[in-house]
């Protein structure tokens, strides 16, 4: 055989394993692109999210650099030919009901990571099983492009309030507590939602879990450091925030107390990330190179068929497809103007026009809201209701947004929170109590609860399970949360006064609601 006969034996598995990878791979990327037009308001959601929020624009970043590590990897690949595993289509028609369940109870979070998974789900179902191992962790790495994590903002804030002000008495620094505010002879201080390390964590977990992948090759010391990775920025956080008020304290409040204050907390931030890393470094193994299965596993694999090929591309669209089809279906109600209806006075309660207390609790793109006061021999109650409809996107009742006030609200605090056992149109029901104090007004006693289709809760998950129930079975996603609030002359006072007007006045919200609901009188 002589040198050119040698070449052109030596070039044919290779021509063979590229005309193996040429359909599979368009076939992959055509897929990806109707499951992103399918899910377009999903996926937009979470690129609007990125845009407006710096806690979550690293989402900009994860899907450049799942390629370019799936590329880094290229060399184990060698030898390994497409070919789609229809095995994988009932964990993307999990995925998709999921999707849907989680659109039907306007949790965007959720519909998020059910998108995420389906298209991750959609490698093996195009490419195969024995690919998707080999380019796993880029793939789950795309999990973290879902805005996740301001749940932990109330828990995070309240950590860092109790540290920074345990280190301020350990450093001989009287503090007087309320709430998340907090006073020292120097000034007032308050955590809000910037001091609460969560862009910190979220940062240091994104950073560390691709330092992690990058740097070691056993699976213990990869979750060694992205434990550490969760957990060094948190207490790092408390030692931020503790140095920053002693830094006001001592300047005479002339350091970092204005921009400097989150310009001091980065520089602090970054700084630990590196020591984290230059640790983490002492310990870094080198990767053992992945080895495909070379020209002769080429060779010998099972070519799929174009038939077939076709047949497994055709039959993922069609599983994705039908989500969004059976949402189409089930959201048909109309989309008339909501009125809030009148909520009828009882047994010696009067009807005021207006608000009580200039309290509005924030909670945004109601279909329509009220704000009414009711008197009884001298006492009045305020009562706020929000009503939504046709949930979903920015409309949605339960969201990290909606709340009854801003950490940062200028005119209330929140000063303590709890539960109260009530009757409410003869229904047993546990309330949400909070208290707040106003900067120029009286404290407030605030009782609140959510109404949907007749039923009554203060549950948020409840309220997304009856919100995914009525919707599913095609009866609309009409809900409506309820706040009752009056001055606390005296707690006694306040809590009785509430306590006659739920359960008085309970059966008018009611009724008002669900004449409301079918839009009569």
């Amino acid at each position: 055989m002589n040198m050119n006969e040698s070449a052109e034996v030596q070039g044919m598995p290779d021509l063979i394993v590229e005309k193996q990878w040429r359909f599979p791979l368009i076939a992959l990327f055509l897929v990806i692109l109707v499951t992103l037009a399918l899910y377009r308001e999903t996926a937009w959601a979470m690129v609007s999210i990125w845009e407006r929020s710096e806690t979550f624009a690293h989402g900009f970043l994860i899907a450049p650099i799942s390629l370019w590590l799936i590329w880094r990897n290229r060399h184990a690949y060698v030898g390994l030919v497409p070919h789609p595993d229809f095995r994988a289509l009932p964990f993307i028609a999990i995925a998709g009901f999921m999707w849907l369940l989680s659109e039907m109870a306007a949790v965007s979070v959720v519909s998020q990571f059910a998108l995420v998974t389906m298209l991750v789900l959609i490698v093996p179902g195009i490419l195969g099983l024995p690919i998707t191992r080999k380019m796993i962790f880029p793939l789950l790495f795309l999990f973290f492009a879902v805005p996740f994590g301001e749940f932990t903002l109330p828990v995070l804030m309240e950590w860092t309030a109790k540290m920074t002000i345990l280190g301020l008495r350990w450093s001989g620094v009287p503090v007087y507590q309320e709430g998340l505010r907090f006073v020292i002879p120097s000034g007032n201080w308050s955590v809000v939602e910037a001091c609460s390390g969560v862009r910190y964590l979220i940062a240091s977990l994104v950073v560390g879990t691709l330092y992690a992948y990058l740097n070691y090759y056993s699976l213990k010391r990869r979750l060694i450091f992205i434990g550490a990775s969760f957990v060094v920025p948190i207490i790092a956080n408390w030692i931020r925030a503790y140095m920053i008020v002693m830094l006001g304290h001592l300047s005479g409040n002339k350091i970092a107390t204005g921009v400097d204050h989150l310009i001091y907390g980065w520089i602090f931030f970054g700084v630990v990330i590196m020591i984290l890393f230059w640790i983490g470094a002492r310990w870094r193994e080198d990767e053992i190179p992945e080895e495909g299965g070379g020209v002769n596993g080429a060779l010998r694999a099972i070519e799929a068929q174009g038939i077939h090929r076709l047949a497994a591309m055709f039959s993922v669209i069609a599983v994705l497809a039908l989500w969004p089809l059976a949402e189409w279906i089930l959201d048909h109600g109309d989309a008339n103007r909501v009125e809030i209806r009148t909520i009828e006075p009882v047994s010696g309660w009067e009807s005021e026009p207006g608000g009580l207390a200039d309290l509005t609790p924030r909670f945004e793109n109601a279909s329509a809201s009220v704000k009414d006061t009711f008197s009884k021999n001298g006492q009045k109650v305020g009562v706020f209701i929000a009503y939504y409809r046709h949930q979903g996107g920015d409309r949605r009742m339960i969201s990290s947004t909606n709340v009854l006030v801003e950490n940062k609200d200028y005119h209330w605090t929140r000063i303590a929170e709890g539960i109260r056992e009530s009757t409410v149109d003869g229904q047993p029901l546990t309330l949400k109590t909070t208290e707040l104090q106003g900067r120029v007004s009286s404290r407030l006693l605030v009782w609140q609860w959510y109404w949907i289709h007749g039923r009554m809760t203060s549950s948020d998950i409840m309220v997304k399970f009856y919100t995914a129930f009525y919707r599913i079975f095609g009866q609309g996603d009409d809900s409506a949360v309820i706040f009752a609030y009056t001055p606390m002359e005296s707690a006694g006072d306040a809590e009785g006064l509430l306590q006659d007007f739920v359960e008085t006045q309970g059966a008018s919200i009611s009724r008002a609601l669900e004449r409301t609901q079918k839009g009569g009188e």
